[in-house]
């Protein structure tokens, strides 16, 4: 465990603490919002801004942090952000009040997201990406698990008692950015200082990145255009008769699995080729959509989202880890901070692409539409260059 470095777990705890109060919130937020009087209509135009805002903001400040040769402060101030946030959003109900909280959480991720994972990418070798993201992947999960899991409970005790829990988010949210404050940059050293970053300067990076770095974004992003949010499987779940905490519980196990698996998958990947995993994680995200479209069975919803919590930690950090070994160091910010800034908007797309074939043709339709694309993404990758380890290469004498 060497290379887990007393950087990575700092950060790693930071994610797991912002996560928990993030994800306290996420099961009840449409909820609190419809019960302060936002519109469904309101609340996806809310949500569409704010995901917007964390599309530009993560492809610019990844941008500003590869410039400026710093990374810890992007760190800093973006949980900073995320954190002040949570209690805001109880404080007044007026709308505007309310976009501008939710906004500043997303602009904290934004903020923060490339630099993020160029600390990690720095922590790493080439041989050792995927156990660092997969470790990283898996603290911050584990919040996911024991946030919406500290909301039931309160929720069993205080029924509809929303505003509170937002309070009560801004405790681990203030943790963590007390956390943050043990990280330290180890070079900060400006590559151009005197050079100006207008907003879209990070999108001149596609033009400049490596062929390599194109070909494996332009194929997760087309995945992504497909790859609608999890309500969707939720929504699936709730339709086919599970109940509101069955739901939310089949959503908290979804998460334990991704937590439990992604350390080990990220080992597993620097043995066998991040790429193999990436695909393997891909062609179960195919098994768990074509199942949603059919399956009615209580009992195999549960299989199909352990199955996506493998998916999910077979992908997530793998990609990150795959896109900074094929960019240089001294573009690793820009360049996750791209990918994931298009990520958001497409992620935008994909949910309004999937509720218009559910509204039009139906579920299964949505689903075995999903499924389709993500077989032919599939195939895509398999013509997409390996990435080559010191490891890999052995793997092949």
């Amino acid at each position: 465990m060497k290379y887990i470095t007393r950087t990575v777990r700092i950060l790693s705890v930071v994610s797991l603490l912002t996560d928990t109060a993030s994800e306290m919130l996420y099961p009840i937020m449409p909820i609190y919002l419809k019960t302060i009087g936002f519109s469904i209509l309101l609340i996806g135009i809310l949500e569409g801004i704010a995901e917007a805002t964390a599309g530009l903001s993560k492809g610019y400040f990844g941008k500003l942090s590869d410039i400026s040769g710093r990374r810890v402060v992007f760190v800093q101030i973006g949980y900073a952000f995320s954190c002040i946030s949570k209690p805001m959003m109880a404080v007044f109900v007026y709308p505007l009040w309310i976009f501008l909280a939710r906004t500043m959480d997303r602009f904290g991720k934004g903020i923060r997201t490339g630099a993020r994972d160029a600390i990690l990418s720095d922590e790493a070798m080439p041989e050792t990406k995927g156990k660092i993201f997969g470790f990283h992947r898996s603290m911050d999960t584990l919040g996911a698990v024991i946030g919406p899991s500290l909301a039931l409970i309160y929720l069993f005790y205080r029924p509809q008692d929303y505003k509170t829990l937002f309070y009560i988010a801004f405790i681990p949210g203030l943790f963590a950015v007390f956390t943050s404050l043990y990280l330290k940059d180890k070079n900060t050293v400006s590559v151009n200082p005197k050079v100006a970053t207008p907003l879209f300067s990070f999108l001149k990076y596609w033009k400049e990145s490596p062929t390599e770095y194109r070909k494996v974004v332009i194929g997760l992003l087309i995945f992504t255009l497909f790859n609608s949010s999890d309500v969707f499987l939720l929504l699936k779940a709730k339709q086919a008769g599970l109940g509101d905490s069955m739901v939310i519980g089949v959503y908290i196990f979804y998460n334990l699995i991704y937590a439990l698996f992604a350390f080990p998958i990220g080992i597993i990947a620097d043995n066998v080729g991040l790429k193999t995993i990436f695909i393997i994680g891909l062609a179960l995200f195919a098994t768990v959509y074509l199942g949603m479209a059919v399956n009615t069975n209580l009992y195999i919803f549960f299989g199909l989202f352990f199955l996506y919590g493998i998916y999910a930690s077979a992908t997530e950090g793998i990609s990150k880890a795959w896109i900074s070994n094929i960019t240089d160091k001294k573009d690793t910010a820009t360049a996750i901070g791209t990918f994931s800034g298009l990520q958001s908007i497409c992620s935008i797309l994909a949910s309004s692409l999937t509720g218009l074939i559910w509204f039009k043709l139906g579920a299964p339709t949505a689903f075995i539409a999903t499924g389709i694309m993500t077989v032919l993404v599939v195939f895509y990758f398999l013509t997409v260059p390996y990435p080559i380890t010191p490891k890999t290469i052995k793997l092949f004498e």
